[in-house]
């Protein structure tokens, strides 16, 4: 994989944005990835450094807290270090640590904390703050990408050893209701460029789902060693 690489202070264009603090955090959470990185070959630090760019700049449009957003994007999910196919709650003491290692204060961690969990895609609600939404559009963005079911999606199943029903009922049951509360991306402009894409990504989910009902197929896919 391509080092995406770390930022020092010189990298830093906007200091609000890119404070020490963010650049420290950034820094150790990369490491702590790289040591990492055959487990996590779909959550791994592309994921994360693709969320975190597209979060702050998103932040940014919405003047939302940059500063706080991005370190809330670094570190939304470290629970895929500690187990596999978990939520947000299973890295609370990981994240807590790299944020105080890094010097972020007890009331900045808890923020943070609830930015990382109104984001998560499982339980968000149209109740969301502005730097919530700016992450969770963001980590929906790379969802919604159409090279996400060519590129990533086998990666997604190897990391968490799930099959593909598992995969499928997943984002079908975590996504569909965000399309149909209007609340899949927060920003009307992000959802007016970026919804289409999502919505052909859950009709293929939908289409591969209902030819999993198919003996003909379960079979082909058995034969080439494809977990159901």
């Amino acid at each position: 994989m391509r080092n995406m690489g770390t930022l020092n202070p010189s990298q830093a264009s906007d200091t609000t944005t890119h404070s020490q603090r963010v650049i420290d955090l950034e820094n150790a959470v990369h490491e702590k990835y790289l040591s990492a990185e055959a487990s996590l070959p779909f959550h791994g630090w592309h994921h994360v450094y693709f969320v975190k760019t597209k979060a702050v700049e998103f932040a940014c449009e919405r003047n939302a807290d940059p500063c706080l957003v991005a370190a809330a994007s670094i570190v939304h999910d470290l629970n895929y270090l500690v187990r596999k196919n978990s939520g947000p709650s299973a890295a609370r003491r990981l994240r807590r640590s790299f944020l105080k290692t890094a010097g972020f204060d007890s009331a900045e961690i808890e923020r943070i904390e609830e930015i990382v969990n109104e984001a998560h895609t499982a339980t968000r609600t149209d109740s969301i703050s502005a730097e919530g939404a700016a992450l969770s559009d963001a980590d929906t963005l790379f969802k919604a990408l159409p090279m996400t079911p060519v590129l990533f999606a086998h990666l997604y199943l190897s990391e968490n050893g799930i099959g593909l029903r598992e995969l499928g009922s997943k984002i079908l049951r975590e996504q569909m209701p965000l399309v149909e509360k209007d609340i899949y991306f927060y920003d009307p402009a992000v959802r007016e460029k970026y919804l289409p894409w999502a919505k052909v990504n859950i009709q293929l989910w939908r289409e591969i789902m209902a030819a999993l009902d198919d003996p003909d197929i379960v079979s082909l896919l058995d034969a080439i060693d494809v977990k159901l």
